[in-house]
């Protein structure tokens, strides 16, 4: 069909005009019809008021009596048709002979038209051809007092007349008709702008090919997708942003239309603060890192701008979960700290052996034995610290690594605990995550800047809870709010990596919602960072994975 390439816009507005052509036809067909039938019944009105008025007079009532009428009633008849405007007056005897005519010629012959009616004493009105030619006329009887018939009269027009008049109306019919197309076509041009402009210039086929794509791709990315609008409404949403976001999963990828009242909105979802807020201004943003219950999302947003148009109709946001990406970030992390632990107590065991060789050597037995003796005792003296007092040796390894890796980086560690960690009461391997990154940051922030680099670590439990407390008198943390901080690239070290020193945040507050507790940071004199985690009982998985690590 021709028309398969037409745009909405464009067939709307050819189907307008059509229809508004055709309602114009038939309106003014109609208004044609109704003018000639009101100028009909005027003229048959105004006729018969000429007739009546003529039948009625004494004067002709008398004259019918007369031998000779036509002497009185001719020069009457013609002052009326002057007067009255009418194209014929005849007035006629009881058997329909001719008294009176406008051609003289006529007079004495016979009526040409009906006269039953009349001699029967009734109005009557028709249009018929007559000796003037084709006419509307009205026959009235003429009566004496005794009601006898006496005679008839017959006044009317020719058509031709009577079409003059009609013909007189059309021009305002037809102004009424070029007003009505021209307000029906203006309206279809400013509907058919308005389709264009919304539908971009697609036909009904390309929009429901392209619905049918949209569909398609929604339904197969790997990625949450959300369309928002300025007022904070969810208007589109994909499978998989609805697992993200804790909605429920329609069978369609739209949310329904905003009419209804059942497209969700922000402030009905139980979502952080933090994505609230972003999802709520509309702010461009790249990658930001997100806490969502237990799901460490990854957050990308941009304005959604219409074709040609800088006016932003809302935003479009892509989700991805990286809790899975970033356990096993934090577990390499865990891994990665402990061998780096390691690594620097190796470091710092070689070079104390290289010494206590060199002074064997030398002939020297006494001073290395004791320089031997007191670095075991403080290994000793560390390492029992915590496993008497938490009775947990990784944390204790963790703690006993991080204290050469400070000494390596000339970063002073000062380490304190209080209280006895129940067995198999946390996972040991978040904890070590949370524990380890807490100081490798607070490492990172105060080595090279400050003068006397300090590390304080408290472990406290009482209350059924473990607190977790790392300070420094590094420059202190950019800004206090966790959810500012833990956005890719608010970090000013240069790898956001996964496991890498720029998700270190991350990797804190997912450890730390895992394992159920909060984490604050301030600045007092520096960093403190501050988590609390309650204690509570593994489950039999939980404690399988932990005696296997």
């Amino acid at each position: 069909m021709f028309w398969r390439g037409w745009s909405i816009a464009r067939r709307l507005l050819v189907a307008n005009l059509l229809f508004v052509v055709l309602l114009t036809s038939g309106l003014t067909a109609i208004m044609v019809a109704d003018a000639g039938s009101r100028t009909y019944e005027q003229t048959r009105q105004r006729m018969l008021s000429v007739a009546t008025a003529i039948a009625d007079s004494p004067m002709v009532v008398a004259a019918a009596s007369d031998q000779n009428p036509t002497t009185s009633l001719q020069p009457y008849a013609k002052a009326v048709m002057r007067d009255a405007r009418v194209d014929f007056i005849t007035i006629m005897d009881a058997q329909g002979l001719r008294w009176t005519h406008p051609d003289p010629e006529e007079i004495g012959k016979p009526y040409v038209g009906s006269t039953a009616q009349a001699k029967a004493g009734e109005t009557f009105f028709e249009t018929t051809s007559g000796t003037l030619g084709p006419s509307a006329r009205v026959i009235v009887p003429i009566k004496n007092s005794a009601g006898e018939v006496l005679g008839m009269v017959a006044a009317g027009v020719t058509v031709s007349n009577v079409q003059v008049l009609v013909a007189a109306r059309i021009p305002e019919v037809l102004g009424l008709a070029a007003a009505l197309l021209l307000a029906g076509s203006l309206a279809a041009w400013a509907l058919g702008r308005y389709l264009k402009r919304v539908t971009f210039g697609w036909g009904p086929e390309e929009l429901g090919q392209l619905f049918a794509y949209y569909e398609s791709v929604l339904h197969s990315v790997r990625e949450g997708l959300v369309l928002v609008d300025p007022r904070g409404t969810m208007l589109l949403y994909n499978d998989h942003a609805a697992l993200l976001l804790g909605m429920a999963a329609t069978s369609s990828t739209a949310a329904r239309s905003t009419a209804a009242g059942t497209a969700p909105s922000l402030a009905s979802l139980n979502l952080p603060e933090s994505l609230t807020e972003l999802l709520r201004t509309g702010r461009t943003a790249t990658d930001e890192v997100h806490l969502a219950g237990d799901r460490l999302l990854v957050v990308s947003q941009r304005p959604a701008l219409a074709p040609g148009s800088n006016n932003i109709a809302g935003t479009v946001v892509t989700l991805r979960d990286h809790t899975e990406l970033t356990a096993l970030a934090g577990s390499l992390s865990s891994t990665q700290t402990l061998v780096e632990a390691l690594r620097s107590q190796t470091h710092e065991h070689a070079n104390r052996l290289h010494a206590i060789i060199s002074l064997m050597e030398l002939g020297r037995s006494s001073e290395a034995l004791a320089f031997a003796t007191s670095e075991h005792s403080e290994n000793v003296r560390l390492g029992g610290e915590f496993v008497d007092t938490l009775d947990e040796p990784f944390l204790a390894a963790l703690l006993m690594g991080k204290h050469a890796q400070a000494d390596e980086r000339g970063v002073a560690l000062e380490l304190t605990a209080s209280g006895t960690l129940p067995p198999a009461t946390l996972d040991i391997r978040e904890l070590v995550t949370l524990l380890g990154n807490l100081v490798d940051n607070a490492i990172e922030a105060t080595a090279g800047h400050s003068p006397g680099p300090t590390v304080w670590v408290d472990l406290l439990v009482a209350d059924g809870t473990l607190t977790i407390t790392v300070a420094d008198n590094g420059p202190g943390l950019p800004t206090t709010d966790l959810d500012v901080l833990g956005r890719i690239g608010t970090t000013g070290k240069t790898s956001v990596a996964p496991g890498g020193r720029g998700y270190g945040i991350a990797l804190i507050r997912r450890a730390t919602a895992a394992l159920g507790g909060t984490i604050t940071g301030e600045n007092d004199g520096g960093a403190v960072m501050t988590a609390v985690v309650p204690l509570g009982r593994l489950s039999e998985t939980d404690s399988e994975k932990r005696g296997n690590q």
